[in-house]
């Protein structure tokens, strides 16, 4: 199972990455972690300075078809640069297009938002996102983890760093890892 993690080069949620990047792991996977640019990411501790992480390989470099699924790791800055950046969006997108599965956590939705795959769907976020996603055309609901099998992909979604838990399990059944 290779799960792709894409991030911006800096402002993912440090929790929000490694803890679904161990989940991975040690469910016998594989993490490749995407970014924009090239060097290490800068990940945060709600505002403070956490850890770097080496990326692995460029968005603009890799095919949705090369893994089983994808997560997006929250942060406020990390999807805010995200869905400005074409490559990235269109990267996400394609999970879509191509039947794939995508987990979103925190703020990660506000990609999603960008990459226009909510219209219709059924999805949880971080409550500030609520009107972002109505707006958008899905449906918010404030559950730990919510998995929408809208179109011919699921959908994982998942509020907050507390909720990870709950998050790993139900994306790395949908991802085939069991969970």
């Amino acid at each position: 199972m290779r799960v792709a993690f894409l991030v911006a080069p800096e402002g993912a949620e440090q929790i929000e990455l490694t803890d679904p990047w161990d989940a991975v792991k040690e469910a016998g996977g594989t993490p490749i972690l995407l970014s924009t640019s090239a060097g290490p990411i800068q990940a945060f501790d709600h505002l403070d300075r956490g850890d770097t992480f080496p990326v692995d390989q460029l968005v603009a470099q890799a095919e949705p078809s090369d893994f089983d699924g994808l997560v997006l790791p929250g942060g406020v800055a990390n999807p805010d640069f995200l869905r400005t950046d074409p490559k990235a969006v269109a990267f996400v997108k394609g999970f879509f297009d191509a039947g794939l599965p995508v987990a979103a956590i925190c703020h990660a939705p506000w990609t999603l938002i960008e990459a226009d795959v909510v219209r219709g769907r059924t999805l949880t976020s971080y409550p500030s996102l609520r009107t972002d996603i109505r707006n958008a055309g899905g449906n918010w609901v404030d559950e730990q983890v919510k998995v929408c099998d809208g179109g011919t992909n699921k959908l994982i979604t998942s509020r907050k760093p507390d909720d990870l838990k709950a998050f790993d399990k139900a994306f790395l059944a949908e991802f085939g890892a069991g969970g």
